[in-house]
């Protein structure tokens, strides 16, 4: 009976992030796209586009509001006593937990904000790619300074893992801005490795804590339901796009997430879990990575922006844009699967966990040279 009414507790938890925050980005996308066109937040087709008419941006904004609302409602009511009385004791007993940290989130939301709204000006005038970087990495730093968030990668030396905490935010920030290249492809990417890493932070005996980890859970859920609710507007054929403000915002959110959350201790037996967030956002890794390299092997610059994606390039090899999108989604999924099996395993099977994703990654690499065609349907 514990166990069930634990389930239910999950669920009813689950639920309670994320149904808010896809209502708010549902509604909230929606009146963007009405405004998007007076307000300069249109993205016209060109060479570097899939799309042959003209198509609003800013989805982000409805993507971040959401986040922020549903967040900051959530700390402010969390103070409420008779908050208490309707929650089953295993999660109210976080509530004065939740006030305590509120700052702390707080201080995350406005960094994620100050991205949103760098992306934002991005989208409208466009800016140069110096100066796009240079506020990723302040923020960056800002966050693993301030908020003391860093890769565990039992690595004494705090130089060390405060500047690859950094490279993993700016990292993932463009990733996910790279991949925003068709319909429904980033936000469905970030949501299947959001509620991957969210699923494991919920069970315990996965990571080796004691009990879920709600608040961090929470936080990437909540972000789950608002790209849920911006996918509605967003699945092919694309109604509004979420841009850079949205791709800022999602690629800094997963990232943070990912470092907020514990995987395994150094005394674990499993403490080569470290590694589950790289197996989750490894796709989106991979196209960042391999655009990079077929840019600098042309003698281009990195950040010039192309058709070169890995999306773009499974078109090329005959899938549909469908297709490729679903293809993307079927790897992240597979992926991430790889993470839940690493925290569950000795060393001898993190290996074949390691086998295994390099087989999945390895697939995707022929697919991508064009060594298994599928005819245009």
């Amino acid at each position: 009976m514990k166990q069930d009414a634990a389930v239910w507790e999950v669920v009813g938890f689950v639920l309670g992030c994320l149904l808010p925050a896809a209502l708010l980005a549902w509604l909230a996308v929606g009146l963007v796209r009405r405004w998007a066109e007076p307000l300069g937040l249109m993205d016209k087709p060109g060479y570097r586009k899939v799309h042959t008419t003209p198509i609003p941006l800013g989805g982000g904004v409805g993507i971040w509001f959401s986040v922020a609302t549903t967040l900051l409602a959530a700390t402010l009511l969390a103070g409420l006593p008779v908050v208490r009385q309707w929650l089953p004791e295993s999660l109210a007993q976080h509530l004065p937990g939740v006030v305590e940290s509120r700052w702390k989130l707080w201080g995350i939301l406005a960094g994620g904000t100050v991205l949103m709204l760098l992306g934002l000006e991005d989208d409208r005038r466009g800016l140069k790619w110096q100066w796009r970087l240079a506020i990723e990495v302040a923020v960056a730093t800002v966050i693993v300074l301030w908020q003391q968030m860093q890769l565990s990668l039992f690595i004494d030396n705090g130089w060390v893992t405060g500047l690859l905490s950094v490279l993993w935010i700016v990292g993932l920030i463009n990733a996910f801005n790279m991949i925003d290249n068709m319909d429904g492809l980033s936000g469905g990417v970030a949501a299947i490795g959001s509620a991957m890493l969210a699923g494991m932070l919920l069970m315990p005996q996965a990571t080796g804590e004691s009990q879920p980890q709600w608040f961090v859970a929470a936080m990437l859920l909540v972000l789950v339901g608002a790209l849920l609710g911006f996918l509605v507007h967003n699945r092919a054929p694309a109604k509004i796009f979420m841009g850079d403000a949205g791709a800022y915002f999602v690629g800094y959110w997963v990232a943070v997430g990912s470092l907020a959350a514990t995987y395994t201790g150094y005394q674990s037996a499993t403490p080569h879990a470290v590694f589950a967030p790289l197996c989750v956002l490894a796709i989106p890794l991979y196209d960042m990575l391999s655009v990079i390299w077929i840019r600098i092997s042309e003698g281009r610059s990195p950040f010039e922006g192309d058709k070169r994606h890995f999306s773009h390039r499974l078109v090329e090899q005959g899938w549909s844009k469908t297709q490729a999108v679903w293809i993307i989604y079927l790897a992240t999924f597979c992926c991430g699967i790889n993470a839940w099996i690493l925290a569950r395993t000795d060393w001898v099977g993190s290996l074949w966990v390691l086998a295994n994703l390099l087989g999945i990654v390895g697939l995707l690499a022929l697919l991508d040279l064009g060594t298994h065609r599928s005819p245009k349907r």
